[in-house]
C-alpha cells in the first residue's frame, strides 16, 4: 500500500500546525514549526482562503495525524455518517479507536507511525489474541496488551517509561506492570485535544 515518505516537517509547516508526526522532536525545542513557521517553498504572498480551501485543509490535517489515504478516510467518513449522532464526533471517535491509535495513546509507542510498526509487526494483542492490522477498530471493553516476547524492546519500554508524566487519555486505563490498556468508554471531543476543526471536514464532504 502506498505510504507517504516525504518530510514530516514540511506538512507541519504547509499546514500551519503542529501535527506531533515527530514523537519528542514536537514538543521540545528542535521542532521546525517553532523556527520555520512559513509554508516551504517559494516565499509570496498569501491571500485570504476560500471557505473551500478552509475545509480542505482540515481534512489534510486530519488524514496527516492519523496517517490515513484519501481512500481510507473516505471510508471512515461513511461509516461515521451512517451512525447515529454528530457526524464529526463520530469520525473523531473512529479514528481515535483505531488500534494503532490507542497503542500511541496508551504509551506502547512515542508516535503513530512507530504505533502502526508495532502493531504491523504483531507485537498487539487484544483481548488476548494477535491483531496486526493498524485499523481494527477497538470497542469498549477491549483488553489491548503488549505480547510477552515482545516487551524487551527498548523503544516500547523507553515510552512507557515516561508514561506518567504523560496526560493519559480519560477514556483509557493503564497498567504499566503488566503491558496492559483497557478502553473504558469512547471518548468525548473535549478529551480529543486536535487542531482541527471537524466541522469543516464534514461540510466539505456535504457538498
Amino acid at each position: 500500500m502506498a505510504r507517504y515518505l516525504a518530510p514530516n516537517c514540511r506538512v507541519c509547516r504547509r499546514l500551519g500546525a503542529k501535527l506531533f508526526l515527530k514523537a519528542t522532536k514536537c514538543v521540545s525545542d528542535k521542532c521546525t514549526l517553532n523556527r520555520r513557521k512559513a509554508p516551504p517553498g517559494e516565499r509570496q504572498r498569501m491571500g485570504k482562503l476560500t471557505p473551500y480551501a478552509v475545509q480542505l485543509k482540515e481534512k489534510q490535517k486530519l488524514k496527516k495525524i492519523y496517517g490515513l489515504l484519501e481512500r481510507q478516510f473516505h471510508t471512515f467518513f461513511d461509516r461515521a455518517s451512517r451512525k447515529k449522532g454528530v457526524t464529526g464526533d463520530n469520525l473523531l471517535q473512529m479514528l481515535e479507536t483505531r488500534l494503532d491509535n490507542v497503542v500511541f495513546r496508551l504509551c506502547f509507542a512515542s508516535s503513530r507511525p512507530m504505533a502502526r510498526q508495532i502493531v504491523l509487526h504483531g507485537h498487539i494483542q487484544v483481548n488476548g489474541r494477535k491483531v496486526d492490522i493498524p485499523s481494527f477498530q477497538a470497542k469498549i471493553g477491549d483488553v489491548i496488551t503488549v505480547k510477552e516476547k515482545s516487551r524487551q524492546i527498548k523503544a516500547i519500554n523507553d515510552t512507557l517509561g515516561g508514561a506518567e508524566s504523560q496526560n493519559l487519555p480519560a477514556w483509557l486505563v493503564l497498567d504499566v506492570d503488566k503491558y496492559e490498556g483497557k478502553i473504558e468508554r469512547l471518548p468525548t471531543r473535549d478529551e480529543i485535544k486536535l487542531p482541527v476543526n471537524e466541522q469543516a471536514v464534514v461540510e466539505l464532504y456535504s457538498k
